[in-house]
């Protein structure tokens, strides 16, 4: 089979694998570009000295790059709450508006000049608009995918269902519908949705109807993550993983630090935790700092040791959509994990033998308890979980889906009159 020449449009050149976005984003690539001809069309890395190492990293995995001299507005101080009050005015979700910029959109134009472009990929489904804005009336012609690594609009819903403060909750409502609208066109728009999970392309399908979306679960590299036999785990070390700048992920810390650590800690008096991510906010630092029992490690450069020590990763998310690497991390090196409903949606596991479920902060915080008590039983579904991700969850194949999900695009014939297009311009 003939390579294909793809185009694959992001936020930024993910790396170094700090987040579950940039992990799998970088694992499926780095086994396709062996097969097809790659380039990444993405933003410039915030930190210069990360976008280099970046650059650097694609070119030996043999992915070109296209780099935009562009940074994502970052989310805080007052240029951001101007946006925000500015997107009042827009028909685009926030985050669409912010991440379409006209000079990826001039990025997209001149490589499509450069020749004929077997597929387009849209790695983020925010990123469906820069392709419409480079395009313009070509895009009808256009074989193109759009990634969802989450239904956005369910994540938005689950914010306004979270939020206490009326004013809050009234302009969340208003993103979570205008996301309802921009995906509704970019689903039906793009040749072919992918997925990240069952339950997602469900909700696609009822809310979207999306019919015949195809699913690329997340996974992990099973020979990077393995167990650490060698190394004592403390039972009554609980870690929290994950970008601490992602609004769900910071969501599940506070509910951590107000409620359910507290509630452990009384019951539990030499009960530790441990949050580990990537880019917390000032507020968190101070807020570790000055809780009893509570560390913070920021921007680690490696996760793996916090996995072989901890007596178990807790993941208590109450907003969030498609499926958390972290638990896949985690259980391929036989850690424990004690989630909620939410924080387990997505992975085809079951709870009581490959992982704990609690809801609430009564049902996580006395599993949590339990699992510091009875270390011996929250091992063994650990173990139990770990054959359930060799099983599954390996990139390998994963990748394999996604290869066959390009060349069946590429083979597509463009019809846009078979597509139709929902209006999105009203607010």
């Amino acid at each position: 089979m003939r390579p294909l020449r793809v185009a694959v449009l992001d936020e930024e050149l993910p790396y170094p694998l700090t987040s579950g976005k940039r992990i799998r984003t970088f694992n499926l690539l780095r086994r396709l570009a062996d097969r097809h001809r790659v380039t990444i069309l993405c933003h410039r890395n915030p930190d210069r000295d990360e976008a280099a190492a970046a650059d650097e990293a694609f070119r030996r995995i043999g992915v070109e790059t296209v780099v935009v001299e562009r940074t994502v507005p970052p989310k805080a101080g007052p240029g951001f709450y101007a946006r925000l009050a500015g997107n009042l005015l827009s028909p685009l979700p926030y985050s669409v508006a912010t991440h379409a910029s006209p000079a990826l959109a001039r990025a997209v134009r001149d490589h499509a000049a450069g020749g004929d472009i077997d597929v387009w990929h849209c790695e983020w489904t925010p990123y469906a608009q820069v392709l419409r804005d480079g395009l313009g009336p070509r895009l009808d012609a256009a074989r193109w995918v759009v990634m969802a690594h989450n239904v956005e609009s369910l994540i938005w819903r689950r914010y306004a269902e979270a939020e206490e403060n009326p004013v809050r909750r009234w302009y969340v409502r208003r993103q979570w519908h205008k996301f309802e609208r921009f995906e509704r066109w970019a689903y039906a728009a793009a040749t072919a949705a992918v997925a990240v999970s069952p339950d997602d392309a469900a909700l696609m399908r009822e809310r979207f109807g999306v019919h015949g979306a195809a699913v690329v679960e997340n996974g992990v590299d099973t020979a990077y993550f393995r167990p650490q036999r060698d190394v004592d785990r403390d039972p009554a070390r609980v870690l929290f993983l994950g970008s601490l700048d992602w609004r769900p992920n910071l969501d599940g810390v506070r509910l951590l630090l107000d409620d359910i650590f507290p509630t452990v800690r009384r019951r539990v008096p030499n009960a530790t935790l441990a949050l580990v991510g990537r880019h917390p906010p000032e507020w968190l630092r101070a807020r570790a700092a000055a809780t009893p029992g509570v560390e913070l490690f920021a921007d680690v450069p490696d996760v793996r040791p916090f996995l072989a020590t901890c007596g178990m990763l807790a993941v208590p998310l109450r907003i969030g959509g498609g499926s958390r690497l972290k638990i896949l991390e985690a259980l391929a090196t036989a850690t424990p994990v004690v989630s909620t409903t939410v924080g387990a949606e997505g992975l085809k596991l079951t709870p009581g033998r490959d992982l704990v479920i609690g809801d609430g902060v009564e049902g996580i915080s006395d599993a949590l308890v339990r699992g510091i008590r009875r270390p011996d039983e929250l091992q063994d579904t650990a173990e139990q979980g770990r054959r359930a991700v060799l099983a599954r969850y390996d990139w390998g194949p994963l990748a394999d889906r996604l290869d066959a999900v390009w060349r069946n695009v590429a083979l597509t014939p463009a019809r846009a009159s078979a597509r139709p297009r929902p209006d999105v311009t009203a607010v």
